[in-house]
């Protein structure tokens, strides 16, 4: 059976955001896969009875996308997000029953943070509100955008500064068009119901200096929209996703500490209602309680809080005491990653992940969909192998191999170094297209969770803070990690062949790469990806470049030689070993900017690099990128690694 191959990206598929109904019999979730013809991504909202009595059923149609099904209070409908309509993905309520669906809205742009009121009559979400000069269609006409704050683009999602995401209200029988709840500069997210019905809780930046850090707190405003939103949580630290408590005395949220002090574990907390001390929940386990991206908000069953975790490159659930009088306990275990989540009357749901499986909703052990079967028995999806190296300082690095798809005793095969981007994320046990793609051509494919790393504990995450501050910095400890890590597969793999050796990464990875060969000439490839190169730049091109101070430990302006040091371009003149340099064009998180960079002193040098430019894409190309340029990037990097590996 052959492995993974560059076109299979069109077979991808996977179960996601599964939604238990108020009565605990059935869950709604949605199943997504890849239009190749069009080039687009599709998903359809799926129907399953909770104790298996019958087979799952589509229940929308997915031609386009469909997406969010949310339970209204009597389980009797649906309301869901579809871009069914238009380009922007609108607000439809349906009968379970079934039935056409009702539009309740046409806004000009995406609705998010969909959420039921109690009484079932509205429904609150967000949406971005953009300013009248976007009715200009001729650029060469429109107005300047003026900007005074700085959190005024980001990545995905372009110019924010002059359409910020508001809350909205909609009636449910669609006898008004929506009402607009919050207005200002900043945005809101997360919009969550008291029981009562008469409040809403969100999270929003708010304070003065709202542009200038990455404080944002968990406010309430009146669902009349009379008064200002009243903050409820302290101000010293990142508050996301509120979940009111069933009585409506409480407010759960995740909470990240500190102020330009990163990394730092996110945390369930929960704050009185009407503000106060706030209780942290998990601390206890040293973990990484808020992944990225966030799953969703802690959600209450009965007296319990559940929430999801990383723990050594798995995902899962937890439930914990929300009065604070006991310890988390696991929900949801195993090795694997959990995509998805939720609880009512009685009842838990899941999706999960593991390496060699897509995304599939389970409910307890019992496997309830099978959206993967056709993708796994067409082709060799190898089980990865784990294994730990001891680095320079003698510390111990969790690592895994995953042996080439067709795999024959007594072989050599090329081997790739893959980092992980971050840092501050795990390389994990779930279904990941790029390790399967390499085996599938004939590579041994190593990766790991060097320090820096989240999924461990708190100090492991920060080993890699500094110059400025405690710490080394980045391209310290992580740098010595993997190198480590390359060394224990070399002496404990005889299929790895020493004399072909490719690194590679992206975002937080590419720049690990850009620094390794920059610093060593073992590597025979290299492929850069998305990566911080020059730091000085970077600093004010990027939509969160300033905000490194928090590994730093000091601004640009505060530390100009730190920064300097710090940048892989730096050193380009040491680099010898043949260079891919991958970069979108759109990229707002590490701009193209930073690839160029390093393909322009490295051609100046005379250096074996090319620089490929993906148009339309953003920083999430490989994992939410355009499906045709997922697979031609594929099919470069395959064709530059058999020119310099596979052919040495």
């Amino acid at each position: 059976m052959p492995g993974m191959v560059p076109d299979d990206v069109y077979a991808l598929t996977g179960a996601t955001d599964p939604r238990v109904s108020p009565d605990g019999r059935t869950v709604a979730y949605v199943v997504w896969s890849i239009d190749k013809d069009a080039n687009e991504y599709r998903s359809a909202i799926w129907l399953a009875p909770i104790d298996g009595s019958a087979p799952p059923r589509q229940f929308t149609s997915g031609t386009t996308r469909d997406a969010a099904p949310r339970w209204s209070p009597d389980g009797e409908r649906l309301a869901f997000t579809s871009k069914r309509a238009g380009d922007h993905m609108q607000l439809f309520v349906m009968p379970i029953g079934g039935g056409e669906p009702s539009k309740l809205t046409d806004l000009k742009e995406d609705v998010t943070d969909v959420v039921w009121a109690p009484d079932g009559t509205r429904i609150a979400f967000a949406s971005r509100v953009p300013d009248p000069a976007y009715g200009v269609e001729d650029d060469k006409r429109r107005a300047p955008r003026r900007f005074t704050r700085l959190h005024f683009k980001l990545d995905t999602v372009g110019w924010t500064g002059d359409r910020p995401q508001h809350l909205f209200l909609v009636a449910v029988d669609g006898s008004a068009p929506p009402v607009q709840l919050t207005t200002g500069e900043h945005e809101e997210s997360g919009p969550a119901w008291s029981p009562d019905g008469e409040r809403i809780a969100f999270a929003s930046p708010r304070h003065e200096d709202w542009d200038i850090d990455h404080i944002s707190d968990i406010h309430v405003i009146d669902v009349s929209g009379r008064g200002e939103p009243r903050q409820v949580s302290l101000g010293d630290g990142t508050c996301d996703a509120p979940s009111w408590s069933p009585d409506g005395a409480s407010i759960a949220y995740l909470f990240a500490p500190g102020v330009f002090d990163d990394p730092r574990h996110g945390q369930v907390a929960v704050s009185p209602a009407d503000g106060g001390d706030r209780k942290v929940l998990t601390t206890s386990l040293d973990r990484q309680c808020a992944p990225y991206p966030v799953i969703r908000e802690p959600i209450w069953d009965g007296a319990d809080l559940m929430f999801a975790v990383e723990d050594r490159g798995n995902v899962h659930v937890y439930r914990v005491p929300a009065d604070g009088n006991g310890k988390p306990e696991l929900a949801v275990g195993g090795e694997a990653c959990v995509t998805g989540y939720d609880a009512a009357g009685g009842a838990i749901a899941h999706t999960l992940t593991t390496s060699t499986a897509p995304a599939e909703l389970f409910v307890g052990e019992r496997k309830v969909s099978d959206v993967g079967r056709r993708f796994i028995a067409g082709r060799e999806l190898v089980e990865p192998e784990r294994f730990t190296a001891t680095s320079r300082d003698g510390t111990d690095v969790e690592a895994w191999i995953i042996r080439p798809a067709g795999f024959q005793a007594g072989t050599t095969y090329p081997v790739l170094l893959n980092i992980h981007g971050g840092p501050f994320t795990q390389y994990g046990n779930r279904l990941f297209d790029e390790f399967q793609v390499y085996a599938g051509a004939g590579y041994v494919v190593l990766y790991s969770n060097p320090r820096g790393s989240s999924g461990y504990s708190e100090e492991w995450g920060r080993a890699i803070r500094g110059p400025v501050a405690e710490g080394p910095g980045w391209g310290s400890v992580d740098y010595e990690d993997v190198l480590a890590v390359l060394d224990e597969a070399l002496r404990r793999f005889d299929f790895c062949d020493p004399e072909r050796l490719g690194v590679m990464g992206g975002s937080y990875g590419g720049y690990l790469t850009s620094w390794i060969v920059g610093h060593t000439d073992r590597f025979q490839a290299a492929i850069s990806e998305r990566a911080v190169n020059q730091w000085v730049s970077m600093w004010g091109s990027s939509d969160f470049g300033w905000d490194f101070k928090g590994y730093v430990g000091g601004f640009l302006h505060e530390n100009l030689d730190a920064y300097i040091a710090m940048s892989p371009a730096t050193y380009a003149q040491a680099i010898t070993t043949p260079l891919l340099i991958l970069h979108s064009e759109n990229d707002l998180r590490c701009p193209i900017e930073q690839g160029e960079q390093l393909f322009t002193t490295l051609r100046l040098l005379k250096r074996d690099v090319e620089m490929v430019r993906f148009p339309s894409e953003s920083h999430e190309l490989t994992r939410s990128g355009n499906p045709v340029h997922r697979a031609m990037r594929f099919e470069i990097i395959l064709e530059w690694l058999e020119t310099k590996l596979k052919k040495r």
